[in-house]
């Protein structure tokens, strides 16, 4: 029964991680189209600013899948060295996670903030 869990977490780990990757791949694409089109067509700068923010959830959801990997992956591992390692990982990620909303957060105000004042 314990090699048949170790199994299917190891399994999960892998579609969860490339279900970020494919969220990631994704939104990179849809960033780099909107954002060449915003260059050339563009005069102001919103439509950049919407690109950015696009991204940024983009980015947000992938991180989050990629995190949620990281906890399944710990249920199974057993050295100490490879909890450190995925712990570190999953830091990191969270930091990236939360400067990364919280820049998306700073940037809907002043977005907010400049159609209010139009």
């Amino acid at each position: 029964m314990k090699e048949w869990l170790i199994f299917a977490t190891e399994q999960t780990v892998i579609v969860i991680d490339a279900l970020a990757l494919i969220i990631i791949v994704i939104g990179t694409v849809e960033a780099f189209v909107s954002a060449m089109r915003a260059m050339f067509f563009s005069p102001t700068g919103h439509e950049r600013r919407d690109v950015w923010l696009r991204f940024g959830r983009w980015l947000i959801a992938g991180l989050t899948f990629q995190l949620a990997a990281d906890i399944i992956e710990t249920s199974i591992t057993t050295s100490w060295q490879a909890v450190v390692r995925l712990g570190a990982i999953a830091l990191i990620r969270t930091f990236l996670n939360y400067f990364l909303e919280r820049d998306l957060s700073e940037a809907r105000a002043r977005q907010d903030e400049v159609t209010s004042n139009v």
